[in-house]
């Protein structure tokens, strides 16, 4: 894929689309400030948890632009009229644990009527791969509006994994909301979920990974800077 000039300087707003992936770096200067106080390290964790909800919510807003919406009539206290609703089914929430659990409440509060699934997925730390320990969400998902929330796309392969799930009970319509992405992490997704309906919106694509995985420059563990370390 040819480099994007978007890509190299985190923050700024670009949207591509690559044989039906859709790429959306979310460009507004409120992504951008509180994008900066959670890398920093000095950043403690009640605040970041506190952060990270405000800028999900930020993208939120962004990832939601086509959501499925149904014509409603209602009256006002001047006429009658017609608006807009959330049609059925209803659009399901699935965050990764844990990570994505701290992605959830900025997510439920723009789509409150939203239902939610969870997917427990971990990260093998030697050999990068990802594999599922627990799911909890409906068998068939078809025609179901999917939102996944995983705070770090790194190597792309929790992320194609848990979207491999959600794909095979149906889902038609998937959208990942991460806070950081790697352009290592976007090429897999586009290499792996080629021709699948799948957006990504995230407030950065970064450098690089480094020799661990890790997103550079980053922001550390989400996790552990989330929750604190469990070791």
């Amino acid at each position: 894929m040819p480099a994007d000039p978007a890509r190299a300087r985190p923050g700024l707003g670009a949207s591509a689309t690559v044989e039906g992936m859709r790429i959306h770096v979310v460009d507004h200067p409120l992504v951008a400030h509180k994008l900066t106080t959670l890398r920093d390290t000095r950043t403690d964790s009640p605040t970041f948890r506190r952060l990270a909800d405000e800028l999900v919510t930020l993208l939120a807003y962004e990832a939601t632009r086509d959501v499925r919406t149904e014509q409603v009539d209602i009256q006002t206290p001047v006429t009658a009229t017609t608006g807009v609703r959330l049609a059925r089914p209803r659009p399901l929430v699935v965050p990764i644990l844990r990570a994505g659990l701290g992605m959830l409440d900025g997510m439920v509060r723009l789509l409150p009527t939203a239902e939610v699934g969870f997917l427990g997925m971990i990260r093998d730390e030697e050999t990068l791969q990802a594999s599922t320990y627990a799911t909890r969400m409906p068998e068939d998902l078809s025609g179901r509006q999917v939102y996944v929330l995983d705070p770090m796309l790194a190597t792309g392969g929790t992320l194609v994994a848990a979207i491999d799930e959600l794909i095979s009970r149906g889902a038609d319509d998937v959208t990942a909301l991460c806070l950081l992405a790697a352009p290592e992490g976007v090429e897999v997704m586009e290499r792996e979920l080629d021709g699948s309906p799948v957006t990504v919106v995230t407030a950065a694509i970064d450098e690089r990974l480094n020799e661990h995985g890790y997103i550079v420059p980053g922001l550390g563990d989400a996790g552990d800077r989330m929750y604190g370390s469990a070791d």
